[in-house]
């Protein structure tokens, strides 16, 4: 049985290999660059022929590099309870995260839209479960509130793709998209809240 090349011999200087690799490619990301394996390589200062040996396309380098942005949670250990006031923080902070990765997260969603059967790690729905997490109090004070719904509406409506329209087709400055993504996710929770069965 073939052992992959990671997994034997030296492993601790191939995983820092690997996170030289990683730590390239986030690099490139930021500076808004779709970097290639070479790019990485080049800017690692590792041989080409070795990053390809941890990474064999562009593809998986870029998805071993989009791991490392994900929070387990947005909201500090002190976030409001009141349903508005948590929302409201959780907002800032998830506009703040869409914009501090925003060239990973456009990335993310550039890869999402290939035709292929496995979705990059961001795209897989961890903010819902952020939004769930913000709307949690409802549970207890509007119980008639589907909150998997509310939180599915507002992550429609205030992701990375609505930033990224916001900030290419609208033309709006990185603060006034912050605005309105803010405005319109309490809109759907004022609205949820005014007509629970809608």
């Amino acid at each position: 049985m073939e052992v992959p090349y990671e997994r034997s011999g030296r492993t601790a200087q191939k995983s820092r290999t690997r996170q030289a690799l990683v730590d390239a490619t986030r690099e490139l990301l930021a500076q808004g660059l779709t970097p290639k394996v070479e790019d990485a390589a080049e800017r690692a200062g590792i041989s080409r022929t070795t990053a390809y040996r941890y990474f064999p396309n562009q593809r998986t380098l870029l998805l071993g590099a989009q791991p490392q942005i994900q929070p387990d949670t947005l909201l500090d250990a002190d976030a409001p309870t009141d349903p508005r006031a948590r929302l409201d923080a959780f907002m800032t902070a998830f506009t703040r995260y869409n914009l501090d990765y925003e060239p990973q997260l456009r990335t993310a969603l550039r890869l999402s839209l290939e035709p292929h059967t496995d979705r990059p790690v961001l795209r897989r729905g961890r903010a819902i479960r952020w939004i769930e997490e913000a709307l949690a109090p409802l549970r207890h004070s509007h119980p008639h509130v589907d909150v998997h719904q509310l939180a599915v509406a507002i992550r429609s409506a205030t992701g990375i793709e609505s930033l990224i329209w916001l900030l290419d087709i609208a033309g709006f400055t990185p603060g006034q998209a912050a605005e309105t993504v803010r405005h319109t996710a309490l809109a759907l929770l004022d609205a949820a809240l005014d007509n629970p069965h809608r």
